[in-house]
């Protein structure tokens, strides 16, 4: 009996150090309410934490001070739904970052530094229904590919950005989309912005204010 113990005990090691990687340990200075959430909102972090349970489902680091995500991030953690960066100090998206994402519904970049969002960045991320993107007040492109593969996505946020312009076929590409928000940015109104304000028009019923929290009109004033 004893020989056999002896025996399981490697076993026994593997088994517990696998569990504590999936889902029962927590990060030093965070939160964890159950096996598949982690939060550590408002820690003072610089870079995201150590030991996140590859399982996690929600991760909240919003009020920190995380410059990057890395660009394997959302493959060691496939099964992220809810993911809160909110009011962090992102200045861009390395290239596939978000590229993995396929389970992921909710994901927070607002009140960061972001300056672009470029062709690609979301990938094939068909799972996501909530994109918030508002209050980057550095944030003045938006690539016309930058929200390819997105066919799930009902609200996209990006408000209070420094937007002067958007290609209107960058929502064009949306086709569940239901909420937008684009209040408060320095919208320049040429001939290229005659096209998003047909947009606009057409699916007032989405975007319900617009330059400043005025409420869009027809020309005619209909």
């Amino acid at each position: 009996m004893f020989s056999c113990v002896r025996w399981l005990q490697p076993f026994l090691a593997l088994l517990s150090s696998t569990l504590l990687t999936w889902g029962y340990n927590c990060p030093s200075s965070c939160l964890c309410p159950d096996h598949h959430t982690v939060d550590c909102t408002g820690q003072g972090l610089t870079r995201l934490p150590d030991s996140i349970p590859l399982d996690v489902r929600r991760l909240l680091l919003s009020n920190n001070w995380i410059p990057r995500i890395p660009s394997d991030f959302l493959v060691l953690y496939s099964d992220l739904v809810y993911l809160d960066l909110r009011n962090n100090t992102l200045t861009k998206l390395e290239p596939g970052t978000l590229s993995t994402s396929s389970r992921l519904v909710y994901l927070d970049l607002g009140s960061n530094n972001l300056t672009e969002i470029p062709s690609g960045t979301f990938g094939e991320s068909r799972s996501l229904i909530k994109l918030r993107l508002g209050n980057n007040p550095y944030l003045n492109m938006v690539s016309k590919d930058a929200f390819v593969g997105l066919t799930s996505l009902r609200e996209l946020e990006l408000e209070s950005n420094a937007l002067s312009g958007l290609d209107v076929e960058v929502l064009s590409q949306l086709p569940s989309l239901r909420v937008i928000r684009l209040e408060g940015n320095p919208w320049v109104c040429n001939c290229n912005f005659a096209k998003l304000f047909l947009w606009l028009l057409e699916n007032r019923h989405k975007l319900p204010t617009v330059c400043g929290g005025s409420p869009v009109k027809d020309p005619k004033g209909q």
